[in-house]
């Protein structure tokens, strides 16, 4: 069985114990930091969210960067989780951030395990933003983002719709985001 979502003090040290960089660890308290305004913002909107979830899940979206920075770090992530028996909605974060999500399709061609990984619940959603939207530890605007998408993956290429059905349905639910 799976244990409670650790405080943000466990978390950290799960990073450091894994084997996170310095640089790895500052970019997943910035993109935690952003996630809960996000967050917050969005449940003076009248939105559920799990602040905690959110904090967490932020916290370790990028554990598997201990391993590898390649495009399979999230399973590699949520290989590492599993290991330290965190709960599974804090192994959906981790593997569901890539990107906006990737299909089952997509998974499939990167010989990733079968299945969707698209974000689903308002935290899996709030994560994958708000990483979207820090590079290394600072805010970029979400069209800096997609450039930099397209210039890797190609203007057409389906995550960078991804990002911006991401960014508009957070955008709206939480009334825009400000610094």
């Amino acid at each position: 069985m799976n244990r409670e979502i650790p405080s943000s003090k466990e978390a950290l040290k799960i990073l450091e114990a894994s084997g996170c960089s310095p640089e790895v660890i500052r970019h997943c308290k910035a993109v935690s930091d952003l996630a809960v305004k996000i967050a917050r913002r969005c449940r003076r909107n009248g939105i559920h969210v799990d602040l905690n979830l959110v904090r967490i899940g932020a916290l370790l979206h990028d554990i598997g960067r201990s391993r590898t920075h390649s495009v399979h770090h999230p399973i590699v992530g949520a290989e590492i989780a599993r290991s330290f028996n965190l709960p599974e909605p804090i192994i959906r974060i981790i593997k569901r951030h890539l990107g906006g999500g990737l299909t089952a399709e997509e998974a499939s061609e990167l010989g990733w395990p079968v299945e969707d990984y698209l974000p689903e619940t308002i935290e899996e959603k709030i994560v994958t933003y708000a990483d979207k939207l820090i590079e290394g530890e600072r805010i970029v605007p979400v069209q800096e983002t997609i450039k930099k998408f397209s210039r890797r993956l190609g203007a057409d290429h389906p995550s960078i719709k991804r990002i911006l059905s991401l960014h508009k349905e957070i955008t709206s639910l939480c009334g825009g985001l400000t610094k």
